[in-house]
């Protein structure tokens, strides 16, 4: 009787504490991801009374037609781009300003607020800038290129240069963030395993990087390529902004065209698969991603 009385009061125990958590991501996770799959087989539309089965007819359409085959391609070449960019970028900054330290701690500082500033300001304000910032007739870029004898070019409005454009932009607003974690994982490298690489005659800057640095940056690596992933997939402010999925689709993505049938034209079934496409690209990348950085990480 004692012994059922305590597995009693810890089984209350647990439900009382993982009670709540458990609950709220039932609600709002995992109930609302079942609801937009069952969707994604109908025809819905926002305010209709009635819904029909269409079975996967949505799902054809999204990867039968140009436009959503478009949306798909955009956004692939789009991640293929932004991942290992910023995530290069970010650790050549990080191991840069953590060098700096040493040094010159206060331009370290500042120019780690300056890296960290397009992470903190509001995407669509400095969307706005880049606006004109890229102008074809006012912006910077091309008054730049006009006195060093480059030809303008209109990088907003240009099918072929448009989506690159807005990669460009999707790296400058990344590398901070990733700069940051990366600075993280080099304070957490113990200093020792320098001492002991240079005993073992791994001296010089570069040999030091990939027998200690870059071994031990693992489980970081591991998580930038996950958020970096996850956020590029997404882009939706910088297309919503600037382009609106222009000129002629050239920079539409699975987010802007799932925002634009939804909730422009209130295809709610449309939609619906257009997430679960989207959910499923990003589950596999960050799967294959796990799989395979995950073999070479070393957890300490």
């Amino acid at each position: 009787m004692r012994r059922m009385s305590i597995a009693r009061r810890e089984a209350l125990t647990t439900l009382w504490l993982a009670g709540p958590a458990t609950l709220a991501m039932v609600l709002f996770i995992f109930l609302p991801v079942a609801i937009v799959a069952l969707l994604s087989f109908t025809d819905y539309q926002f305010g209709a009374t009635t819904l029909n089965w269409t079975g996967l007819e949505n799902y054809q359409r999204l990867l039968g037609s140009t436009l959503g085959q478009r949306a798909i391609t955009n956004t692939l070449l789009y991640v293929a781009i932004v991942i290992p960019a910023s995530v290069a970028l970010g650790l050549l900054v990080a191991l840069g300003l953590h060098r700096m330290t040493g040094w010159a701690p206060g331009l370290a500082h500042a120019l780690r607020a300056v890296y960290f500033l397009p992470v903190a300001a509001t995407l669509v304000a400095m969307s706005v800038a880049w606006q004109m910032v890229l102008h074809s007739s006012l912006g910077v870029v091309n008054h730049v290129l006009a006195a060093l004898g480059g030809e303008p070019r209109n990088w907003l409005s240009d099918r072929g240069l448009v989506l690159y454009t807005l990669a460009v932009i999707g790296i400058w607003q990344t590398v901070g963030y990733n700069m940051v974690l990366f600075l993280a994982g080099l304070v957490a490298i113990p200093p020792e395993l320098y001492d002991a690489a240079e005993v073992d005659g791994a001296g010089g800057g570069w040999s030091r990087f990939w027998t200690v640095t870059w071994p031990m940056l693992g489980p970081t690596t591991l998580f930038v390529l996950v958020v970096t992933a996850t956020n590029a997939f997404r882009v939706f402010e910088t297309v919503a902004t600037l382009t609106r999925g222009g000129p002629a689709f050239a920079s539409d993505t699975l987010v802007y065209a799932l925002y634009r049938e939804g909730f422009v034209y209130f295809k709610a079934g449309y939609a619906s698969a257009i997430t679960m496409v989207f959910f499923a690209f990003l589950l596999i990348l960050t799967f294959a991603q796990i799989r395979i950085v995950e073999k070479k990480v070393h957890y300490r």
